[in-house]
């Protein structure tokens, strides 16, 4: 079933940093096509989830952000531990209502955690522009109708998902990660890649998390010029896709090929 008109989107941030967390909210609204003010945003690192009524959303998003998802339990924050036990408990009811989800890098793992994938450290890539392209699944996917087979994208992470299981759906894969995007049921997806990020955005992050381990700091102003050199425009077209998708009563058939 699809959702009633008028029902918001709802954005799950993990982000502390102030400057990431506003770029990544205002990106997001862009996007999807709303306001800042109509894209309401529960900010996971500071305070719990609490209860989520998925008839109120027509979807919900999950942000990317410092939080590793496969590190040891004990080796995580109180915030990272509470903040992980609230989406492992919206993931059980969102996977089995196929209610629509879309989670971005930080989102891969937990999506991907959730569904008995492998997540390791594995296939990192630093932050900037990556090289992603399609599966047959991915061309044949309304989340990216539009896309060509090949696109370029932002992305930087230190965790990846080293293999799927398999009734999840590969979407996408690069040479430096298998596993770019993948979706569960129908309507659950989960990329590796932003799909927010444009290039004032990916610039925001490279200053932002220089000092967090993605990358030596002092090849900083190396991966600016990096993200720079390219294009980057295909990957918003997915969340244009989601709320087009979502935002209404949904379409005349829900279902992917």
């Amino acid at each position: 079933m699809g959702t009633a008109a008028g029902k918001p989107f709802l954005l799950l941030s993990i982000r502390t940093e102030e400057r990431a967390a506003l770029e990544e909210h205002a990106a997001f609204a862009r996007f999807l096509g709303t306001t800042v003010a109509d894209l309401p945003r529960v900010e996971l690192g500071t305070a719990p989830l609490g209860e989520v009524d998925l008839d109120a959303w027509s979807g919900i998003i999950l942000g990317g952000g410092a939080f590793t998802a496969s590190d040891p339990q004990e080796g995580k924050s109180p915030e990272q531990v509470q903040a992980e036990t609230d989406l492992a408990r919206l993931l059980d009811e969102v996977v089995a209502r196929d209610h629509p989800f879309l989670g971005a890098c930080y989102g891969i793992g937990t999506v991907g955690l959730h569904q008995g994938a492998v997540v390791d450290r594995s296939h990192p890539e630093p932050v900037g522009p990556v090289s992603v392209e399609l599966t047959e699944a991915g061309a044949a996917d309304p989340l990216f109708a539009g896309l060509p087979r090949s696109f370029r994208a932002y992305g930087g992470h230190k965790e990846a998902i080293s293999r799927l299981p398999d009734h999840a759906v590969a979407l996408a894969t690069s040479e430096a990660a298998p596993v770019q995007a993948f979706r569960v049921g129908r309507n659950v997806y989960a990329t590796q890649f932003h799909p927010e990020l444009d290039l004032e955005g990916v610039l925001t992050r490279i200053a932002v998390y220089a000092g967090y381990g993605y990358f030596d700091p002092s090849e900083q102003d190396a991966l600016s010029a990096a993200s720079r050199a390219v294009e980057v425009s295909h990957p918003m077209t997915i969340l244009k896709n989601f709320a087009a998708r979502y935002r209404s009563d949904g379409p005349a058939d829900a279902t992917n090929p």
